[in-house]
């Protein structure tokens, strides 16, 4: 959550007790859940928690590996391991280097396993990005990632100025690794709150997430839709990656007076919308 601390920056062995609700990617997983025993004293209690399809029938062998005797339980299709933090753990280094911000050689791009799409560019991505005209004035990413779109959209020297906001503040932390450019702002906020800096905008950018929290979030899109529509100026565009299963029209066509279809492969559709 945007304001909240970062599990990196708590000191060890500062915590008694922590439960945390373990995240489906297992190298994220792992890094987390090292970060999370380390910060709680030796002796104290350590619950973690995830769905048995994504990564709940894991959990204890994981723990098993840091020195860890555990006890596991099993609830609403979750299952949940419970342990005391040992005073010695062991086989964490691998786990805090593999699930650590990076340079990813693929994308010769700084990224974080969790991050969306951490290690390759999303195909909905990738589609924008060869539909992209040129754009100019000011104007903002929605859900800006590592940087990806941003660092297509500052080629433009027509580009005054940019946001880049995400709600993940890995996301934001390697962005600014990604796009280093005085035309830029970041921004670790939720797209959703209204944000006062961003009014009168020329263009936004957004391949609009629809999970939230993990879960698929068909509102979540068109939220992003309502969002650019509030902070565009009158002819100003928003570039959108749609994914086709997704309901994006009804919401697009009251708020847009032009919308054009630009390209529909591979599941996504790429939007202008101007308003």
């Amino acid at each position: 959550m945007p304001g909240s601390a970062d599990l990196e920056s708590q000191r060890e062995g500062t915590l008694t007790a922590m439960t945390m609700l373990a995240p489906p990617g297992t190298l994220e997983r792992l890094y987390v859940m090292t970060l999370a025993l380390r910060a709680v004293v030796p002796g104290g209690a350590f619950r973690a928690l995830a769905p048995k399809n994504q990564g709940g029938t894991r959990l204890r062998k994981e723990l098993e590996s840091f020195g860890c005797s555990v006890q596991e339980t099993a609830r609403r299709h979750h299952r949940i391991a419970t342990c005391i933090r040992p005073v010695a753990l062991t086989g964490t280094e691998d786990a805090l280097r593999d699930g650590a911000p990076r340079v990813v050689a693929e994308l010769g791009l700084w990224s974080q396993p969790g991050v969306f799409s951490w290690d390759r560019i999303d195909p909905g991505t990738a589609l924008l990005l060869a539909h992209l005209p040129l754009l100019g004035g000011n104007g903002a990413d929605f859900g800006c990632g590592i940087g990806i779109l941003a660092r297509a959209a500052l080629a433009s020297a027509k580009v005054e100025h940019m946001t880049l906001i995400d709600i993940d503040r890995r996301a934001v932390a390697c962005a600014q690794h990604n796009v280093v450019d005085p035309r830029v702002t970041f921004l670790w906020g939720d797209v959703r709150q209204s944000i006062p800096e961003l009014a009168g905008l020329d263009f936004v950018l957004m391949n609009a997430p629809f999970h939230d929290a993990g879960r698929e979030d068909r509102t979540l899109p068109q939220e992003f839709v309502r969002r650019a529509a509030a902070v565009l100026r009158n002819g100003g565009v928003c570039w959108l990656t749609a994914n086709r299963h997704l309901p994006y029209e009804a919401v697009m066509k009251p708020l847009f007076r032009h919308i054009e279809l630009k390209a529909d492969a591979g599941g996504y559709k790429i939007y202008e919308m101007r308003k």
